[in-house]
């Protein structure tokens, strides 16, 4: 695969394509069809994987290199057949394990010059980190990866859309708050990794301090289920084909609440996956 383009513009001022005319479908549908699966979703760590055609990406480096590759297996997908890594930001859940995946896979490690020099942990030796700036699209063959910054408190976040053959899948995690933009953004998906971070009651009356508390309600902390709802909620006819709640607390939010408040929104048989902590989620298509 040639190297990636970096184009800069903004994705939240793009419109959504026209989904390309196809004269034929059978059993060729499939493969015009991306495959997504999370290898783990949390602030024990967090990877995602993406295929579009040729082209094989893991969004994070959240999880070691042995847990990944044993949550690929799931799905019979290796990380050595994997283009690139992508990583949103500096906390530790999401880049740990970069180096790791570099030198046990021989992975290329895409991440903004902001998020590598603020990165907490020791990655150790990296030979091939290429850097983007939020608001790029990268060109990876016929996908293209759009970088969304994002007002988590971290160094230039970003969130991600990956666009292949008309169809575009968000991977919209550590949000911060609902920005400017992004029900625009989410209306314009065809499915989405979508953060339900916590049920704001459990907070309230769980153990964690006020000031964390206040950090994770607050403008660069997380998305909660009733705002992840209320946005999926937002899109009407428009909202994307399936969601994924996804970077769900063990501490103050159970997967069941975060489903729960999507059907109560939206209603129950819409389409909604749990992006898991502990486990790979099932492999799903876009």
């Amino acid at each position: 695969m040639r190297s990636p383009v970096i184009t800069r513009h903004s994705a939240l001022e793009r419109d959504r394509p026209d989904k390309p005319a196809r004269a034929f479908f059978g059993r060729l549908c499939y493969h015009l069809r991306m495959i997504t699966f999370s290898l783990q979703s949390g602030s024990n760590g967090n990877a995602i994987y993406v295929e579009a055609g040729d082209v094989r990406l893991v969004f994070d480096a959240g999880i070691t290199g042995a847990a990944a590759q044993r949550r690929m297996d799931v799905h019979g997908r290796d990380m050595r057949d994997v283009n690139a890594v992508l990583i949103s930001h500096n906390h530790t859940d999401h880049v740990r394990y970069a180096g790791v995946y570099q030198r046990k896979f021989g992975l290329p490690i895409y991440a903004s010059k902001e998020t590598m020099a603020a990165v907490w942990c020791n990655l150790g030796t990296l030979s091939d980190v290429r850097h983007f700036q939020s608001g790029d699209v990268l060109t990876f063959d016929s996908v293209k990866v759009h970088t969304i910054r994002t007002p988590h408190d971290a160094q230039d976040s970003v969130a991600f859309v990956v666009e292949w053959e008309g169809k575009r899948l968000g991977i919209l995690t550590d949000l911060g708050h609902p920005f400017d933009g992004l029900q625009t953004l989410i209306e314009s998906l065809d499915a989405a990794y979508l953060e339900a971070n916590y049920d704001p009651h459990m907070l309230e009356t769980g153990g964690y301090p006020r000031d964390l508390q206040a950090r994770i309600r607050g403008d660069g902390g997380h998305i909660s289920n009733d705002e992840a709802a209320e946005l999926t909620r937002g899109c009407g006819q428009n909202r994307p084909k399936w969601i994924a709640v996804s970077h769900i607390s063990d501490d103050n939010n159970r997967p069941a609440l975060a489903i729960g408040a999507q059907h109560e929104a939206v209603g129950k048989d819409y389409p909604v996956y749990h992006a898991s902590r502990y486990q790979t989620s099932e492999l799903l298509t876009v």
